[in-house]
């Protein structure tokens, strides 16, 4: 299932590493432990860092959860990170109703269209370039992000994102995580 790491399921896994499993799916709402958790099970060290940092970037502050879903998608699209773009890119569509007002239309399918508010636009295709390029962040990105109304606490959780996504795809990528079958099943 990946290239280098162990993947350790539910079953196999030590008490320490099933708290983790558990809290990951009570947190992000799944039946099941992601395929990225597990192929960190071997070690709850990093199991437990990693998780910490994607549920503080992802799951907390003031942020809309569906704006991060668009922005690590986007990132992970265009970085060619399958694993990371396929699932979050599912996360997003799941809550397109909230936008779009229809459980048929795909935001990820969408990302020009108006059913995304325009400050959105601008945190994605900003936290996009930041995370593509860090060094190309400029005072200009800071100021438009400011423009449209995100305060300096959402800018700072917005490039958290730029971070976030970056070790999400890595860690993905290096690994070769394949794509969870319960995921496989919503397309």
């Amino acid at each position: 299932m990946t290239k280098g790491f162990r993947v350790v399921e539910y079953n196999q896994a030590t008490d320490e590493v099933k708290a983790i499993y558990n809290e990951t799916m009570k947190e992000l709402g799944v039946p099941f432990v992601l395929n990225w958790f597990k192929c960190q099970g071997s070690n709850a060290t990093i199991l437990r860092g990693n998780w910490e940092k994607l549920r503080c970037t992802m799951l907390l502050g003031n942020v809309p959860f569906i704006l991060k879903q668009l922005i690590i998608y986007n990132i992970s699209k265009i970085k060619g990170s399958s694993y990371c773009a396929h699932t979050h890119g599912i996360i997003a569509n799941s809550m397109s109703k909230t936008l779009t007002g229809s459980d048929e239309i795909k935001l990820t399918e969408n990302m020009e269209s108006d059913y995304i508010p325009a400050a959105y636009k601008t945190a994605i295709q900003i936290v996009t370039k930041c995370a593509l390029n860090p060094k190309s962040t400029s005072d200009n990105d800071f100021g438009a992000l400011a423009n449209d109304g995100y305060t300096l606490d959402e800018i700072q959780e917005l490039m958290a994102l730029a971070d976030l996504t970056n070790m999400l795809n890595s860690l993905a990528d290096i690994a070769g995580i394949q794509i969870d079958n319960e995921l496989m099943e919503v397309q």
